[in-house]
């Protein structure tokens, strides 16, 4: 699930996070109702009423029309039907651990691949590569400009190897490199097809890198 349709079905859900609001919609399913005949129905003021419709139209669930002086209030089926067509999936709703249950998965990686801050070995799988990786370009400033002999140095400092790593950075879309000065990627590069980029917040900051939509959950490599 995009970050866009999460926040979608969090503002669905804090919408209807309320026995006034539910009651309200309920009411609504079954016709277009004035601000007083909800009042009445709920034995609230229309003041408060009001309060919950404003909420429920942010939502996009109440559609209001007017009537002479008297606003209309009504129940939007479609954006219901949408929203259970195309967000609240059992599938979807699954995806929203996705993030988590990665970010677990990183750190147990990170955990089992370094003596404090030294790598002990550079992991043949691919996804934990790419884990050590992404820990790897935190070791670097946005922003700022490396020649190699720098890039090799900050690589040392946690594998020897700093010529294979250092080939993996630019491979991967994590670092790029021009007449021998090395760089992150930032959010100007333009991913390429079945690439994406990734918003990746740090010790050094926020940086972008270029990543391949890999689902961790299904991927063969462990």
């Amino acid at each position: 699930m995009s970050e866009e349709e999460q926040q979608i079905a969090l503002q669905f859900f804090r919408a209807l996070a309320d026995e006034s609001r539910l009651k309200i919609v309920g009411i609504l399913a079954n016709g277009e109702r004035s601000v007083d005949d909800l009042a009445d129905a709920l034995h609230l003021k229309a003041p408060t009423i009001s309060h919950h419709l404003a909420k429920l139209r942010a939502a996009g669930l109440v559609q209001m029309r007017a009537e002479g002086t008297a606003h209309l209030y009504r129940l939007d089926v479609n954006i219901l039907r949408q929203m259970s067509r195309e967000i609240l999936t059992p599938e979807r709703i699954a995806s929203l651990a996705d993030d988590a249950e990665g970010d677990a998965w990183d750190r147990k990686v990170l955990r089992q691949s370094f003596e404090g801050e030294h790598l002990k070995q550079i992991p043949m799988s691919r996804k934990k590569r790419d884990v050590i990786l992404t820990w790897l370009a935190g070791r670097f400033e946005p922003g700022r400009r490396y020649p190699e002999k720098e890039v090799n140095e900050i690589i040392k400092r946690h594998h020897e190897d700093s010529a294979t790593l250092r080939r993996e950075l630019i491979n991967g879309g994590w670092m790029e490199r021009e007449h021998g000065v090395y760089w992150l990627v930032d959010g100007d590069r333009q991913p390429l097809g079945g690439e994406e980029l990734v918003r990746l917040v740090g010790e050094a900051g926020v940086r972008w890198r270029i990543a391949h939509r890999v689902n961790r959950r299904t991927a063969a490599d462990h």
